[in-house]
Order: C-alpha cells, then sequence, then structure tokens
C-alpha cells in the first residue's frame, strides 16, 4: 500500500513539474519554443521574457485563418516586433500534394535570410487518406515538397519527424536532413542518428499564453 501511495505521489509531482520544466540553459542555451496554432493569445513579449530566443510557427495548408486576425500572418508580425528569432515549420499532410503545400508555403513565409530554416512537421501516416495514398507516393511528396519548400526559402529544411512517422518510413536514413525529434524530458533517440533540435517538453505552462506551448531547444 505505501509502495501505491509513493508512486502516486512520484506521479502528481511529475506532472507538476512537468508544467514549468525545461532543459537546463546551461546544458542548452539556445531554447524556443512553439506557439499552438489555434491560439491568437500569444504575448511575445512574455515569451521572450521567460527563456525563449526563437519562436517557431505552425503552417498547415489549406488554413482558412492563415490570413485573418489573430492567424500565422499576424502571429508572424508580432513575433518578429518582439525580437524573436522566428522560423515556420509546416505541418506534412500526407493525403495532399507537395504543390497544394508548397504553394501555401510560398503565399505565406517571405523570403528572408534572417528567418530560421523551415520545418516539416512529420506526423501524420496516410492510413485515412482517401483515396488510398502508398506509402511510396508518401515519400516521393514528401521528397517533391523538401525540394520546393528549400528552393523558396534558399535553405536546408529540419525535419520534424515524430517516433511512428519515422518508424513507418525509416526517414532519418533515408533523407539526409537535419532532425528535430520530440520526447518529454528525456533525450529522443528513435531516429538513430544525432538530432538538432529536441521538444523537450510538449506542453509547458508559461505566462506568454493560455495554452501550453511546446518547448525547444537546440543541440551543439
Amino acid at each position: 500500500m505505501l509502495g501505491v501511495l509513493f508512486g502516486l505521489a512520484f506521479a502528481a509531482w511529475l506532472w507538476w513539474d512537468m508544467r514549468t520544466w525545461r532543459p537546463d540553459p546551461g546544458i542548452y542555451p539556445e531554447q524556443g519554443a512553439i506557439v499552438p496554432a489555434s491560439s491568437s493569445a500569444v504575448r511575445f513579449p512574455t515569451l521572450k521574457a521567460v527563456g525563449a530566443q526563437f519562436v517557431y510557427l505552425p503552417l498547415a495548408a489549406g488554413d482558412p485563418q492563415a490570413e485573418a486576425p489573430g492567424g500565422f500572418a499576424d502571429r508572424f508580425m508580432r513575433a518578429r516586433a518582439a525580437g524573436l528569432r522566428v522560423g515556420v515549420v509546416l505541418e506534412f499532410d500526407p493525403c495532399a500534394s507537395a504543390d497544394a503545400q508548397s504553394g501555401m508555403f510560398a503565399q505565406m513565409v517571405p523570403r528572408d535570410p534572417d528567418l530560421l530554416p523551415p520545418a516539416i512537421a512529420l506526423d501524420a501516416l496516410a492510413d485515412a487518406c482517401a483515396p488510398k495514398v502508398s506509402d511510396a507516393a508518401v515519400e516521393s511528396e514528401l521528397m517533391t515538397l523538401i525540394n520546393q519548400i528549400e528552393t523558396h526559402a534558399g535553405k536546408s529544411v529540419i525535419l520534424k519527424l515524430s517516433r511512428q512517422f519515422q518508424e513507418r518510413h525509416n526517414t532519418a536514413t533515408t533523407l539526409a536532413r537535419d532532425l528535430w525529434l520530440s520526447r518529454d524530458r528525456a533525450r529522443p533517440d528513435y531516429a538513430g542518428r544525432p538530432w538538432l533540435l529536441w521538444s523537450a517538453n510538449g506542453a509547458r505552462v508559461t505566462e506568454a499564453s493560455e495554452a501550453p506551448v511546446e518547448w525547444v531547444v537546440v543541440q551543439k
């Protein structure tokens, strides 16, 4: 009984600690965040004040609110005005064509050498696509999308690779791009090779917004 109570108490402490936890800035001096795509009430100066030096803004093809007040374009402008380094993470849709997704990116993201390297978030699988899309077709469209984004940005993309996408497509082995991996608190190792960015806390609570942010660090 005592062991069960201890386990419950430790789990509660860990949950509470993870709300605000971030990796030691002495080990990872460059830290930043991804702000929630649905949240317009992000206070970017506050985000900077709590330790973020950069921010990545999510963008999804077909987002009807991208240019609306509080949408992607508005957050992009306010993040730069706050003095944060800004990058864009495009959420890859395995059911959509590369042209549609890169077109959205080119429409919303300026050609600017001061922007951080673009990232492509690889999480969703093609299992729910209609009509059905093969894994080979997903990989082909992804390679086309990478080439199109890199041509527009003038920089190599970073692959924000989830464990499930890696297990299905073995992307870390087949594509020679910098990796961005995710694992709360513990260093991720599922790609089988070194990573550049680590989402170390997927739901860090800060004063910058009502919704938690995804806290990211850079590996030197």
